[in-house]
Parts: C-alpha cells; structure tokens; sequence
C-alpha cells in the first residue's frame, strides 16, 4: 500500500454552489492540496456511460468553484491555460475562467502522446507546441495523471521554453482526476520552480473527488492494468463519492477503475467502449474464479470489515463528522451476495446498447 498519506488530515473548506471543498494538510508537503466534490465529477468517475462532450461539462461546476475559491484566497485578476493534448482538453478552464471573470492571456499547447504496446508505456512523444513566454504567470493546467510521467515531460518542456526566453512563472493551479503519485511530482516541480523563478509562489492543486493510487499488480480480477488504472487503497477518497457509490450506486465500485481512457472517452469513443467491453467479459469469463469478498476489499481499498474508528484512519477521514452511515453501508458490503456473472451480464448488455446509439448511421 501506498503510505504518502499517512499522517494527513483532511478539513472541509467549505461549500462553493453544489461544490464540496476539502483541504488536505500533508505535514512533509509544501504545496496546497483540495478535494473537489460535485454531482458532475460524482457521475463522470462513477459511469463510464459518460461520454463526448458531457465528459468536459461534468468538471465545469466543480472547476469553477475551486477558481472562485482561490479568488477569495488571492489569486488575482488573470491566467494562463497550458493544455497537454487529449486528455486536457477535458477541462473546461477557459469557460471556467470566464464564468468567474478571470481573465486568459495566453494559450499554451503541447501535443504529447504515450507510446504504448499491449497496455505498456514504451515513452513518451512530443508532436508540436505552441507556448508564448511572458512574465509572472500564472498557469493553470488540467489533466489525468496516473504516474505522473506525461504531465512531467511536458511541463518540463515549457518550463525550459520559459527559461530560456526569459519568461516567469508565479503560480501554478493544477486540475486532475489523479492519483497520489501527483504529491511528489508536485513538490518536485515546485523546488525546481522555486530554484529557477524567484518569488514563485507555490502550487495549489485540486483532485475531483479524490487523490487515488494506479493499480500496483493486476488486481484480484487479473484485468487490471498496473500504472495506468485507478482504485482506492491507500489514497483518499470524499464522503460524497465514497457515498454516491456505496449508498446510491454499488453496481459502480466494481468497474475497472474510476476514470477510464479520458481522452479516448470523448475523442475515440469505439476505442474506449472495446476497453469497458474488454473488462466486463474478462469479469463474465472468470466468474466462478473470482473471490468475490477480495475484490470488494479491493475496491474499498482495504481488509474488512472494519471497527469504526479503524476505518476513519485506513481511508484517512479522522475529524470529519457525520459518517456512521457511510461506515455502517461499506461494512454492509462485505455480506452483500455478489453474482459477478450476472452483473457482468448487465454491465456489457449497457454499454452494448450505448456503443449502437454511436454507430447509427
């Protein structure tokens, strides 16, 4: 299990419209971190369903109450967006940015690709940029990270472009679906910034719904993907998520992971339902070699059933107030009859049905 939380407490900042915000203190970081919660982010994690264009106004709300945040906070009058293409163009920042009367400078673009074979990361490959260096920005980025690998490559890439056209950067404000891997690299980034841009102010970044870890190892099913799938164990998740999928949709914390192929799920749609449909009919085949009760320790993210107070700790939700209910559902879970098959079944006959309403003619 990934320890980077260990020893962080989570505060509830407060409500933005329908928006919850957290802040998460890590002792050791010198960056600011928050959890966004909001019912677009809730959907979009929960169901891979969402597809096209509703995949970018799903984060709209929650984007735009995190930047209003930050205005209360200080952040200023402008911006920059720096966009690493496919999956950045997710994030709605420019609509956000003027909805809470920010104003956009500049537009930055890096066109960057994984090189991969049979779900193996081979490396990386810049295609095209187009960055315009200026002084004292502020840049706000959006992106799926997983490793981390891509968002370093290119942001490393502009940092040089900056650098060697005498530009500066103030602050970043980060956006990600993400894992906690984005700890390190962020703080990594931000010494590297401090070092090179006197009076660089730090980062604040923002995870929808919360920090999760990649799969280390095929998972219980055998179908997971390491360092590219996300899950729960050792990361921290929100109550409304947590609550939106153990209370409202159970049938969802058994998908593959939290976030399909973000890019692939609104630019390449026949590539992301074989994906969904690639994992429901490995989960329809081996069934009956499935343990059922493993892999809803898997996708809680721990051994169970838990005590109360065991719980609070292992999902790193100590101090918040009212989650007996959210406790006593999960633990419910464990002795919740799981026909694997016939939820399988469900699953592909679903996505099957939405895969034809895109190939109609």
């Amino acid at each position: 299990m990934i320890t980077v939380l260990d020893g962080s407490s989570l505060r509830f900042a407060g409500l933005q419209g329908a928006t919850s915000i957290y802040e998460l203190r890590v002792p050791q970081f010198r960056n600011r971190y928050y959890l966004l919660s909001g019912p677009g982010s809730r959907d979009l994690e929960a169901f891979p369903e969402i597809v096209g264009y509703p995949c970018y106004t799903a984060l709209l709300d929650e984007t735009i109450s995190a930047l209003r945040y930050l205005i209360d906070n200080g952040l200023g009058e402008d911006l920059d967006i720096f966009t690493i293409l496919r999956g950045g163009l997710n994030y709605p920042l420019e609509e956000a940015a003027y909805r809470c009367g920010l104003r956009v400078r500049d537009m930055h673009f890096v066109s960057c690709e994984r090189v991969a074979e049979n779900h193996v990361i081979k490396g990386l490959k810049i295609k095209y940029d187009k960055i315009y260096t200026s002084r004292d920005r502020v840049l706000a980025v959006g992106d799926i990270l997983a490793t981390g690998d891509t968002f370093r490559y290119c942001f490393e890439h502009l940092m040089r472009k900056f650098l060697q056209e005498g530009g500066s950067i103030r602050r970043i404000v980060f956006f990600t679906i993400g894992g906690t891997r984005a700890f390190r690299l962020m703080e990594d980034l931000s010494a590297k910034l401090r070092a090179i841009f006197a009076g660089f102010e730090g980062i604040d970044c923002f995870f929808f719904e919360g920090a999760f870890t990649v799969y280390e190892d095929h998972g219980v099913s055998g179908i997971n993907h390491p360092d590219i799938d996300f899950g729960w164990k050792g990361g921290v998740v929100t109550p409304e998520f947590r609550r939106h999928i153990v209370q409202e949709h159970p049938d969802a914390l058994l998908e593959k992971c939290i976030i399909y192929d973000g890019g692939a799920r609104r630019y390449q749609l026949p590539v992301h339902f074989e994906e969904v449909l690639e994992y429901w009919e490995g989960i329809r085949d081996r069934a009956d070699r499935i343990d059922a009760h493993a892999l809803i320790e898997e996708k809680l993210g721990y051994v169970g059933p838990l005590e109360f107070e065991d719980w609070l700790a292992v999902t790193h939700l100590k101090g918040l107030p009212g989650l007996e209910d959210l406790w006593t559902a999960e633990q419910a879970l464990f002795g919740r009859p799981l026909d694997l098959k016939a939820l399988a079944d469900r699953r592909i006959a679903s996505i099957n049905h939405l895969k034809q309403q895109y190939e109609k003619d």
